[in-house]
């Protein structure tokens, strides 16, 4: 079985920062299914304001605190941007005060209220949800502590860094139908209707699959879960696989890797090779069966989890340092799908 545990990130922080420009693709030029042939960054996604400062002209944060609250820990992306985030706002000379809610919400809101209560110039808000986490969203507006926050759109923030989940989304589900012929029956994941980059890529698999007639999603739709995500997905995916025989599943889709590292132990126990099996975020585990060729697990996309938080943290210097103006309301960063056939090749430019 592969290990799925938590890796640490103390040495490889700086690889993830050196090598981000590997994936800054242009949405207009290079496919995200076309990994760039050198690391050179290519002009910023939509979304960016254009003459944004540059890292070199990143103001210091000396004297300012920031709040930083993460949804979780769980798996490598939100683990990834929760430590880089940290690392740079340092960096600058600025004062953190971390959580992370072990992907509890009430925790996640909990978190929040406690970090209001602290006064720090800036809070950072990595992943939520919307309808949960809004309340408290709305205190630190009301407390005049400016608002960012990472992977999570919010009325009451100042900047959102991401990565263009539309892009993903439909890259992901355009595969998948290219992939199975243009017709089949997709089995989903969809547990997470309120954590917007899920919404908005479950959003884009139904928008694509309205020009792919002859492929249905299979009801009811499995939902996932942030605790014990592998073997529960693993159970559920055998479960399905009792109730549907063969010729009944083509593919199976999630919003993110974890559940599938699950789907694809139980599918390639089964034998059942006719299925494929997609993801987002490109966890280790992900990639390690992505390279095994006997493998069900097929695809998935690699965003730029290191850059995410560096950006983050520049935006809050930036703000506070009464550069208002060079801050966009969304910086989109661009991310790169991952398949067998380019798996070792992104794994080697991107140390991941």
């Amino acid at each position: 079985m592969l290990n799925t545990r938590p890796r640490t990130f103390s040495g490889s922080i700086t690889k993830y920062l050196a090598m981000s420009g590997v994936l800054a693709l242009a949405l207009t030029g290079c496919s995200l299914k076309e990994p760039s042939a050198s690391t050179t960054p290519a002009p910023a996604a939509s979304g960016v304001a254009a003459g944004q400062a540059s890292s070199a002209d990143i103001p210091s944060l000396e004297g300012k605190t920031v709040g930083i609250a993460a949804k979780d820990i769980v798996h490598d992306f939100s683990r990834v941007v929760y430590d880089t985030v940290q690392e740079r706002v340092k960096e600058l000379g600025g004062e953190v005060i971390a959580t992370q809610a072990e992907a509890k919400e009430n925790k996640h809101v909990s978190d929040v209220e406690n970090l209001i209560a602290q006064k720090p110039d800036a809070i950072i808000v990595i992943l939520g949800d919307a309808t949960t986490l809004g309340p408290a969203l709305k205190k630190v507006k009301e407390a005049g502590i400016p608002l960012f926050t990472v992977d999570f759109q919010s009325e009451y923030s100042v900047n959102n860094v991401t990565s263009d989940n539309w892009v993903i989304g439909s890259t992901v589900a355009r595969t998948i139908a290219e992939d199975i012929g243009g017709e089949g029956r997709i089995l989903v994941f969809n547990g997470f209707p309120g954590v917007a980059p899920c919404r908005i890529r479950y959003s884009e698999l139904e928008v694509v699959l309205e020009d792919y007639p002859k492929i249905e999603l299979i009801q009811p739709e499995l939902q996932d879960k942030y605790e014990g995500t592998v073997e529960d997905a693993k159970q559920q995916i055998n479960d399905a696989l009792r109730r549907l025989p063969e010729g009944e599943i083509d593919a199976i889709w999630s919003c993110w890797d974890i559940p599938q590292i699950g789907a694809a132990q139980a599918i390639d126990a089964a034998g059942r090779d006719e299925i494929k099996v997609y993801g987002v975020d490109a966890e280790p585990g992900a990639l390690d069966m992505i390279a095994d060729p006997e493998s069900s697990f097929t695809g998935t996309v690699a965003q730029q989890t290191a850059a995410l938080g560096t950006q983050s943290a520049d935006n809050v210097a930036l703000f506070l340092s009464g550069a208002e103006d060079d801050v966009p309301t969304t910086n989109y960063l661009n991310p790169v799908f991952i398949n067998k056939d380019n798996v070792a090749e992104v794994r080697s430019e991107l140390g991941i």
